[in-house]
């Protein structure tokens, strides 16, 4: 089975055109004012009409108040959610889409249980653990902690780049692998030929 790619952290339209056309499974929307790479609904809706069919959009939200998540929904073409934060398993679907949620790997997280906690998750997202972010912060963790075979199906993020990338998929054969910092000129700005150079090692890693 092939690994599927997400380019996270998209905040342009021609930046979602340019890793539609490298070959990315999915694009993901920063719903957090925090993050540098926020995108207001609107910005977020042109983005969207911009996204060719059969790539999927994720919305990603870190303790989103549901009025705001709702908000979004109504505006924006979404087909999956991301939680971020804290958000129990019951507020995670209450929106009638799938959802992916993330796991901070602070030391001695359990991941079993996380993936028990969140049974009906399409997949778990783990992500370095930074006190001072929420994620896209372009720090790694062990790989070598991911346990062999979990219940929900495992999205690697957290310090990707062209480089390591390969290497990141051999050493835990996740379903995707999710990447921001990793391809970008400036926070929130990509580089197309640094997405089509991490999709190609992606795709060329055995």
């Amino acid at each position: 089975m092939r690994t599927r790619v997400k380019i996270c952290g998209i905040t342009r339209v021609d930046d979602a055109e340019a890793a539609v056309r490298a070959g990315a499974d999915a694009i993901g929307l920063v719903f957090d004012s925090r993050s540098p790479r926020f995108v207001t609904p609107d910005k977020a809706a042109a983005i969207a009409r911009a996204v060719a069919p059969f790539v999927t959009i994720v919305a990603l939200f870190v303790d989103a108040e549901a009025e705001h998540i709702r908000d979004v929904l109504r505006r924006v073409r979404v087909h999956l959610l991301q939680f971020h934060g804290h958000e129990p398993p019951e507020q995670c679907r209450l929106y009638d889409l799938p959802y992916i949620k993330a796991v901070r790997m602070r030391e001695h997280v359990d991941l079993p249980a996380q993936a028990a906690t969140y049974a009906d998750a399409a997949a778990l997202l783990l992500d370095a653990y930074d006190p001072t972010v929420a994620g896209g912060s372009g720090k790694r963790f062990d790989w070598t902690r991911v346990p062999g075979s979990l219940s929900r199906p495992v999205i690697l993020a957290g310090g990707l780049t062209p480089e390591v990338v390969g290497e990141a998929v051999r050493t835990v054969r996740p379903y995707a692998v999710d990447v921001s910092s990793g391809v970008e000129i400036t926070q929130g700005i990509k580089d197309p030929d640094k997405i089509e150079a991490f999709i190609r090692a992606v795709r060329e890693t055995a």
